[in-house]
């Protein structure tokens, strides 16, 4: 660990802020002339600029014979995309989820981080998995695309003039230019810095690899808020989601060589945490269709604490019991009891208004 590595965090970090910007402006623009929303310009064009850098980092792994990496990759930044990005921006302005995001994509995600922990029971993912992944994963992003064609409601939010086709094109591709030299830069540095603490290639993946990587879905999730689409915001992160677990890792393990082994570690404890981290966001996106600023508190919480975890469990701390311990009776089942109540409170309001307005029609009738 040196100066240098220091330096390429930094630079890595400036890149990956620009490259953002230049990538959500660009896709805006190509969504008001194609007529999609900007939800969908989120789980399509955004959510696959912003997974490129995931794809860099996997196919490089996979080639240097790092698959522990490559995995931790994916399954680290599908968490961080969930707590850390969607938790971030819900902080600075809460989200507003459209329904077909709760019916559709969310159930997306979640069906395809079930099919990746069951597909890696046997200890890796083969080409015939590979090819059950990017079939979902293509699937739902034609889906997308065909029926999110004439749908360009912005929620009364002010749209800029669209650029050119040539200037919005050119955006896109320096701005995913921008986004995987700068997250090659930081993870670079940021694993160096790791290394030298003596952390496992599978930590290093979970850990400051899989944030490095997510640091464009950050970027662009934050810029959409501050630009007011909140649905790109959203969608950028469910469909970053989609296409890790179809594209980023389906297809490097479509043309390996034995497909892509996966960690016990992973099996047992990563994959299976990713998966709870999607069935969370479900009801919370459901309570309201709002993502809350103390929702999103907690979802920066939860993952600090994982990110403890992770640091505790691989130094092999003293004080991981205890930890564990504390996580386990108090902070697991508060949060489960909390999002109980909050579905059980919103199935109660939604019932009353539906007697509410079933009364209003029956009065209506007897007049």
């Amino acid at each position: 660990m040196d100066l240098l590595d220091v330096g390429l965090v930094v630079i890595g970090l400036g890149l990956l802020v620009a490259g953002g910007e230049g990538l959500v402006r660009g896709a805006s623009s190509i969504a008001q002339r194609l007529g999609m929303s900007p939800l969908v310009v989120g789980l399509t064009i955004v959510a696959i600029a912003t997974s490129s850098p995931e794809l860099a980092v996997t196919v490089g792994a996979v080639l240097a014979g790092q698959p522990e990496l490559a995995v931790g990759n994916i399954v680290g930044s599908n968490i961080a995309n969930i707590l850390l990005i969607l938790g971030i921006a819900a902080l600075l302005l809460p989200l507003t989820a459209r329904r077909r995001l709760v019916r559709i994509d969310v159930p997306v995600m979640i069906v395809l981080s079930g099919l990746l922990l069951v597909l890696s029971l046997d200890g890796g993912i083969s080409r015939w998995d590979a090819l059950v992944l990017v079939v979902v994963f293509t699937s739902h992003l034609v889906w997308s695309v065909k029926a999110g064609r004439g749908g360009n409601d912005n929620g009364g939010v002010e749209v800029p003039p669209a650029l050119s086709a040539g200037k919005a094109a050119a955006l896109i591709v320096v701005g995913v230019a921008l986004l995987v030299l700068g997250s090659q830069w930081l993870v670079r540095g940021a694993s160096a810095i790791a290394s030298a603490f003596g952390l496992s290639d599978l930590v290093i993946g979970l850990t400051v690899v899989a944030i490095g990587t997510s640091l464009p879905e950050l970027a662009a999730s934050l810029i959409a808020v501050r630009k007011g689409e909140r649905d790109l915001a959203i969608g950028n992160a469910v469909g970053s989601n989609i296409a890790n677990i179809g594209f980023v890792l389906g297809l490097p393990a479509l043309i390996a060589s034995g497909g892509i082994p996966v960690p016990r570690a992973a099996i047992v404890l990563d994959i299976p945490l990713m998966i709870a981290v999607a069935l969370a966001l479900l009801p919370i996106v459901f309570t309201g269709f709002v993502i809350r600023r103390w929702e999103g508190g907690l979802f920066v919480l939860l993952y600090v604490s994982y990110l403890v975890y992770l640091v505790l469990w691989a130094t092999e701390h003293d004080a991981l019991d205890g930890f564990t311990t504390i996580v386990g009776l108090f902070v697991l089942p508060i949060v489960a009891l909390t999002l109980i109540l909050l579905v059980v409170y919103e199935l109660g309001r939604r019932k009353g208004r539906e007697e509410v307005r079933a009364a209003v029609v029956s009065g209506e009738g007897d007049e």
